[in-house]
């Protein structure tokens, strides 16, 4: 029986990943292997709790936050490559809304995987181009001018895009905004808890979005 697109897409995805898996791993166990130094659990275990605990509660979240978004492919190649929240996922969900394709569709999956991809190749080429130059351009990135820029860079992207889907269904977008923002002002040093609050604001989108839907107040 011929494999759908779907089921392709995931026994191709799974070996991918396992494969990614293997290269993450194959990199420590290779030095230690070479050097011959291996760590101690006594150190290691301390380490790894700490980041354990941190790392993936937020990854469970992203996968069942970011996957409805992304599609069955491109979720598969944004969660290897990363900087999904701010690159693949705006990526993704700019170039469906560009072409005007419903989301969850298997169009909407190939576009979706198609601009996952582009922006994995761009920042891949921008990477390497950064490390090649990384030496001269120093002073100019070091610079007292550039610094107000990169520190806004994510807030620009994210003003950029989100005002598009607020103003698509700003009923529902204004609750889960005024929540957060009370939140983050609210509570010193929340600046870590982004990941787990992502799917806090989509719950709250939800019901809101429920809430008005029997009203009649969106379709």
């Amino acid at each position: 029986m011929n494999k759908t697109y779907q089921d392709q897409l995931h026994s191709e995805g799974r070996i991918w990943m396992l494969g990614a898996l293997s290269l993450f791993i194959a990199v420590p166990l290779s030095i230690s292997i070479i050097t011959g130094f291996w760590p101690t659990f006594a150190n290691f275990l301390p380490g790894f709790i700490a980041t354990a605990v941190i790392f993936w509660p937020v990854t469970t979240i992203e996968v069942f936050t970011f996957t409805p978004m992304l599609g069955t492919g491109s979720s598969y190649l944004a969660f290897v490559t990363g900087n999904l929240t701010n690159m693949k996922v705006p990526a993704a969900l700019n170039a469906q809304d560009a072409l005007n394709i419903e989301k969850g569709t298997e169009k909407g999956d190939v576009i979706s995987t198609i601009a996952v991809a582009s922006s994995s190749i761009i920042t891949t080429v921008i990477i390497i181009i950064g490390a090649l130059l990384i030496i001269p351009l120093t002073p100019i990135l070091e610079s007292e001018s550039l610094k107000p820029a990169f520190d806004n860079i994510i807030p620009a992207l994210f003003g950029a895009l989100g005002i598009v889907y607020i103003m698509k269904r700003w009923q529902v977008a204004v609750t889960p905004v005024i929540f957060m923002v009370i939140f983050f002002l609210s509570v010193p040093r929340s600046g870590g808890l982004v990941g787990i609050m992502v799917p806090v604001g989509v719950v709250i989108s939800l019901v809101v979005a429920r809430i008005l839907y029997k009203k009649g107040m969106i379709e």
